[in-house]
């Protein structure tokens, strides 16, 4: 019988199951956490993973406002310090968490979605030693030059003396912070959220008397002031270094660290092509609230400690959608190494609709009832008047800021960082050039304020149209992304061998 070259040169549709079952035996089998961040329910699997985390945000958010409270019963001058020291803090925190620490949680997540288990064990060991060369170099930085930086944010008398104070102690231990976070983002990059907040939480419950015992005096602690504060702080994360470490030590988690071996650039290169650009991205953010401040404090420390307490909301936004954009840069991260990029994008979308909801929720209420959330602090007419006057210009805005964080998050599972930056960028110049334009034709803050409401809705709708546009994979039909089962691959198939 003649063979029919048009047949032979097609495979069949059995060929083709055949030949997926043959390379899909030939990878390493998946382990069940990775399988539901590619598999399961996008809405429902974020939800899960995101409930931890959220609820650890919400408690050491928790805390830091009841440290606030507590300083704030130190008088005027300490909450002012406190309110110049906090947004270099919150760098660190975001740059180790959010920027490093994201960038860390995404290369782990595109290596186990793509099957090479054997890098994300060595991520760790990198994870780790840039942890620890971040945390040294920012300690350095702050130590030798906080009394210049602090003064030029507007601090002088009690309360720069107050900011150094508690900014010394801090960075003398900010290792642990970084390396904490980096042991936090190995596991969350694996889909484990779980651990990290309840080490966390834990660790907040002990802290919870702790903190104002130190600053206060309670019971047999020394009455250490605003210092009280900072050395709480530490002990916290030192304790919590060693939770994880021992965690994953033990050998329970998917990535089974390998401290031993050589140093690779490609690992380096996995974590800080997300991670060095999310910090440009952090240190932008935090330089417009640092500039802003500066504005802000030729109108004297009360009105520092109202627009550091209305900022402080602001803020703390970010670890809350943190607690979204963490499971987020894991689902994004392995679906786009396992080639599925349709369902990578569906779910950033609806991270960032959650995102948003939660967002605008929070803002809009500030906006309406101002003094509900600045008399937890102090009840100084001067503060209430600024802190009213941020929270009800800005307060309406924060949904879109919200989007640009949840699009943040994604874009660093994606490892998709240029428009991200150039937002924070269009945000920085917005705010703090009109800002300081404002102040000069004005005289008041109302016009600094606004600039800040436009900066914010600038971020979030530049990340939205750059997504939306094909930032990450050129146009994508609208139907492929959200219709659950058709599924779009950044990557086209390999051609089946066709057997003689």
């Amino acid at each position: 019988m003649p063979l029919d070259v048009t047949q032979a040169a097609t495979p069949t549709q059995a060929q083709q199951q055949a030949a997926a079952g043959v390379e899909r035996a030939e990878q390493p089998a998946l382990d069940p956490r990775t399988r539901r961040l590619l598999e399961g329910s996008i809405a429902a699997t974020l939800l899960r993973l995101a409930a931890p985390n959220v609820l650890v945000m919400v408690v050491q958010s928790s805390v830091q406002l009841i440290e606030t409270y507590f300083v704030g019963r130190l008088g005027t001058d300490a909450l002012a310090g406190m309110a110049l020291v906090f947004p270099v803090v919150m760098l660190m925190q975001m740059m180790s968490a959010g920027a490093i620490g994201n960038g860390i949680a995404a290369a782990v997540a595109r290596a186990l979605g793509a099957g090479r288990r054997s890098d994300a064990d060595r991520l760790v060991l990198h994870a780790l030693t840039v942890a620890f060369v971040c945390g040294l170099f920012f300690s350095a930085a702050v130590l030798g030059g906080g009394p210049f930086l602090y003064a030029a944010m507007g601090g002088s008398g009690e309360s720069l003396r107050a900011a150094l104070t508690y900014s010394d102690i801090v960075f003398a231990g900010m290792v642990l912070v970084w390396s904490f976070n980096a042991l936090a983002n190995v596991l969350r990059g694996s889909g484990n959220m779980i651990v990290p907040a309840a080490v966390s939480c834990i660790g907040t419950l002990v802290l919870l008397p702790l903190s104002p015992a130190l600053i206060l005096g309670w019971g047999p602690f020394p009455r250490l002031g605003i210092a009280g504060g900072a050395v709480s702080f530490l002990l916290f994360y030192a304790a919590g270094n060693m939770a994880l470490a021992l965690y994953l030590l033990a050998g329970r988690s998917v990535v089974r660290p390998r401290l031993r071996g050589r140093l690779e650039w490609r690992l380096f290169h996995d974590i800080l092509r997300v991670g060095a650009v999310s910090a440009l991205i952090t240190l932008q953010t935090n330089l417009t609230i640092g500039i802003t401040t500066g504005l802000v404090g030729s109108f004297g420390a009360a009105a520092i400690a109202g627009y550091g307490i209305g900022t402080r909301l602001e803020y703390l936004l970010v670890p809350l959608i943190f607690g979204f954009g963490a499971p987020l840069v894991a689902m994004v991260g392995t679906n786009i190494g396992a080639g599925n990029s349709a369902r990578a994008l569906r779910s950033a979308w609806i991270g960032t609709a959650i995102a948003f909801a939660l967002a605008e929720t929070i803002g809009l209420c500030a906006a309406a009832f101002p003094h509900a959330w600045l008399s937890l602090f102090d009840s100084d007419p001067a503060m209430l008047a600024v802190g009213s006057l941020y929270l009800q210009t800005v307060g309406p805005f924060y949904g879109l800021f919200g989007v640009g964080l949840a699009l943040n998050f994604a874009s660093q599972g994606a490892g998709q960082m240029r428009w991200p930056l150039l937002a924070a960028l269009s945000r920085l110049l917005v705010a703090a050039g009109g800002g300081y334009l404002a102040l000069r034709w004005t005289g008041g803050l109302f016009g600094v304020f606004a600039a800040l409401s436009l900066a914010l809705a600038g971020f979030g709708l530049v990340n939205a149209a750059a997504v939306a546009g094909g930032a990450w994979f050129g146009p994508l039909c609208l139907a492929a992304i959200f219709r659950p089962r058709l599924h779009l691959s950044a990557v086209p198939p390999k051609p089946l061998p066709i057997e003689p």
